[in-house]
């Protein structure tokens, strides 16, 4: 499975969760697939999704948020496992689309390449409910059945020739946080 095929899968599956996706790659796929207010892109800060996101969630308990992120920007961002681990609220579900490399900046081995294993990193931080799947159907059984802990999907190495994100950086925060303010499938 391809992240652009992963992104698109949990774009469909997201319902009205608001969404808080990685920089680089990731946030221009999720755009080109799905754009729409309740997503998040992040243009800089490389390795807090996982935290802008468990923020939101805590923040706002009464929505889904789903964070997508990658390895390299989790291996540069540890501490946040353990702070899901220890806030556990039950609306957040934290993505790592692993494929090994640092995409966004040309395809350098990250630590997952090797013997890390994000999965396991987060059962040793002490979160709970950790899934790992490397296909599209088990993704989309995941996105089916969980609705929090940390999902770690393995996706093969591809950044998609999709276009930049043309929206400025004010219009993405502006219509997010309208987003995020309004009650569930408002």
């Amino acid at each position: 499975m391809n992240r652009l095929a992963a992104i698109e899968l949990i774009a469909k599956s997201a319902g009205d969760s608001l969404l808080v996706c990685n920089l680089g790659y990731p946030s221009r796929e999720l755009y080109s697939v799905m754009d729409r207010k309740e997503n998040f892109y992040m243009l800089g800060s490389m390795g807090l999704a996982s935290s802008i996101g468990l923020g939101l969630a805590l923040a706002k308990p009464d929505r889904k948020v789903i964070a997508l992120d990658g390895d390299g920007s989790i291996i540069m961002n540890l501490g946040s496992l353990s702070t899901i681990a220890s806030r556990a609220p039950d609306n957040y579900l934290l993505i790592i689309l692993d494929n090994g490399v640092y995409g966004s900046t040309g395809d350098q081995p990250s630590a997952t390449s090797g013997e890390t294993n994000l999965g396991r990193v987060a059962e040793a931080a002490g979160i709970v409910n950790v899934r790992e799947v490397t296909t599209a159907r088990d993704l989309r059984e995941c996105m089916r059945t969980m609705r929090s802990g940390v999902l770690v999907a393995k996706v093969k190495i591809s950044n998609a020739k999709v276009p930049i994100i043309d929206l400025e950086p004010k219009e993405i925060l502006d219509r997010f946080m309208k987003a995020a303010r309004a009650s569930p499938s408002a």
